[in-house]
């Protein structure tokens, strides 16, 4: 089994002041929501992303853009210009003569992108203990609430990483500084298709989004010594959980 997309089953609850909860009720696009999918170019963008990440194309694919253009109901010029931007973001690569393919995958991205993560995803956490609004902090405790009510059992593990997503967009958002949360959302991406390139072999997908529950708590309450620490060791924790199964 490869990750796949897929919606998140839960019904809107009320109107909330930003935007986190629309990360938790949306799959489709992961961190952008519709009012921010401005046109076709954004539209293709969020839809390639989402199954580069998910490895709906898999590592080392090639990418048809004739073929997703038909696929995606948009011309060619707004793929060409997706991809472009993909590019920028190490998710495809392109060779002259050759074509663009997805970027390929080995052992030594995980050390790379680790390195970036356990500095900045403190940091973010950091940050939005500290200087999230009070609703924001609201939203934060219930998206933990509802993480921790899951029924992993009836929940299939591809959606379950999704909550992880979800979960740290909401924290980079809530951090306030939309450079870091560019940095962030870029590197997040990379890792979770290392995260789906392992899914199977991976016995505590649910522990690890489980984790979320006291992190998110502990960024609403304000602590941002415990919330700089646990998100420190969620992410140094994800890459002790994807050697122990290379």
């Amino acid at each position: 089994m490869y990750c796949k997309g897929m919606s998140i089953p839960l019904k809107r609850q009320g109107l909330l002041a930003a935007n986190l909860y629309d990360l938790v009720v949306s799959a489709e696009p992961l961190d952008l929501d519709s009012s921010a999918v401005a046109s076709l170019a954004d539209k293709a963008y969020v839809a390639i992303r989402d199954r580069l990440i998910m490895l709906d194309i898999r590592p080392g694919d090639p990418i048809d853009d004739d073929e997703l253009a038909k696929d995606l109901d948009v011309g060619r010029t707004p793929v060409r210009e997706a991809l472009k931007r993909l590019e920028g973001d190490r998710l495809v690569v392109s060779y002259p003569r050759r074509g663009t393919f997805a970027t390929g995958m080995d052992i030594s991205d995980l050390a790379h992108i680790s390195d970036i993560r356990a500095q900045l995803e403190p940091l973010a956490a950091r940050r939005a203990a500290e200087r999230a609004v009070r609703t924001a902090h609201a939203e934060l405790e219930d998206l933990a609430s509802r993480i921790q009510h899951l029924d992993v059992t009836q929940i299939d593990r591809t959606e379950l990483m999704r909550w992880d997503l979800a979960v740290h967009r909401a924290i980079y958002r809530a951090a306030g500084n939309p450079h870091l949360e560019d940095v962030l959302i870029r590197y997040d991406n990379l890792a979770t298709r290392i995260f789906c390139l392992f899914l199977d072999r991976l016995p505590t997908v649910d522990e690890h989004v489980g984790e979320h529950v006291e992190l998110l708590r502990a960024i609403a309450a304000g602590d941002a010594d415990q919330a700089d620490d646990l998100a420190r060791e969620h992410v140094l924790g994800f890459e002790r959980a994807i050697r122990s199964v290379i």
